[in-house]
């Protein structure tokens, strides 16, 4: 699939930085005992998995259409997205409370508390690093919308899913810091185990969030309002078009739309020249808009099209 150069970027710069530091945070966790150092090691742990995943979906998901899948295979990387954010509440959260409670229940003070401090401030500096990169990508993307609209318009769930992960991972080093912080102070070692809760709930909204964005492109979404309004430019484009009615898209993959026309033809044309016009769109679409991968076209009066239009408005309402 094209256009994927950047986000591979992204992932591969977070997949770095996280297998790095989930050893750190590991090791940290086990000779320390803290709570809050051992589900932030699990949710980096995660993060990297995590990130093969994705790239193991945008692998399947560049394989060419065959009998099978005649439309292709780009929602695969949509099916791993999802299951992207199931680790993420099932293992990051899921862990990260189970240890909090377990911490909370029975506390035990942490040893050797610098040696979380360093690893925690080492962490943020990578993490950090990471979310830069997965953020200027984003920022490229989304152009001039807002950053929750750019995240629910983008058709390509690789770069914001790492960013959102990266975020939710600066999110909880900062509050195992504090978690582990208090709990020296105030000597209560429960306020180690409410860090992991809090982790664990930061983890499980950002899971949350990010299925709900996969589950949209899963069933299928459409190409923005400017890709339709070109398609049915170049369309009306032809002589031999009378009026180009609608369009109906959905999004196989970031770059991979299949894209529905109706179109009214002039009563004088013959089938031939039809069909001679459906392949001169074609062949313009495919020059000027190389991610309409497949166009079907049916011939309907204006009438009809606006009447089942129509029909389909008022069904989403």
């Amino acid at each position: 699939m094209a256009g994927h150069g950047g986000s591979k970027t992204v992932i591969y710069a977070a997949l770095a930085g996280n297998l790095a530091i989930a050893v750190t945070k590991f090791a940290a966790a086990f000779s320390t005992g803290s709570s809050a150092m051992l589900s932030e090691g699990v949710h980096s742990l995660v993060d990297t998995g995590n990130g093969s995943l994705l790239l193991y979906g945008m692998h399947r998901a560049a394989r060419p259409a065959d009998r099978s899948h005649p439309l292709g295979h780009g929602r695969e990387l949509y099916f791993w997205s999802f299951i992207v954010a199931l680790l993420v509440f099932a293992l990051g959260a899921g862990v990260s409370f189970y240890e909090g409670i377990v911490h909370i229940m029975a506390p035990e003070p942490v040893a050797n508390i610098k040696v979380n401090y360093i690893v925690l401030g080492l962490s943020f500096l990578f993490e950090g690093s990471s979310w830069l990169v997965a953020l200027k990508e984003f920022r490229q993307q989304k152009g001039r919308e807002g950053w929750l609209q750019a995240v629910r318009s983008s058709k390509d769930p690789s770069v914001y899913t790492v960013l959102f992960e990266d975020s939710a991972a600066l999110l909880g080093l900062t509050v195992a810091f504090a978690g582990i912080l208090a709990a020296e102070l105030l000597a209560m070692p429960e306020l180690d185990g409410a860090a992991s809760i809090g982790i664990a709930l930061i983890l499980g909204a950002t899971a949350i969030f990010l299925a709900r964005e996969s589950k949209g492109l899963l069933i299928g979404e459409p190409a923005s309002p400017e890709v339709q309004k070109k398609v049915l430019a170049i369309a009306q484009q032809d002589p031999a078009v009378r009026r180009a009615n609608g369009v109906l898209t959905v999004h196989m993959g970031p770059e991979e739309i299949v894209a529905g026309l109706s179109i009214e033809f002039e009563d004088r044309l013959a089938a031939p020249e039809i069909e001679a016009c459906v392949e001169r769109i074609e062949a313009q679409l495919k020059k000027e808009m190389p991610e309409i991968t497949r166009l079907f076209v049916k011939p309907q009066t204006s009438g009809t099209w606006e009447q089942r239009h129509k029909l389909i408005e008022s069904a989403s309402d």
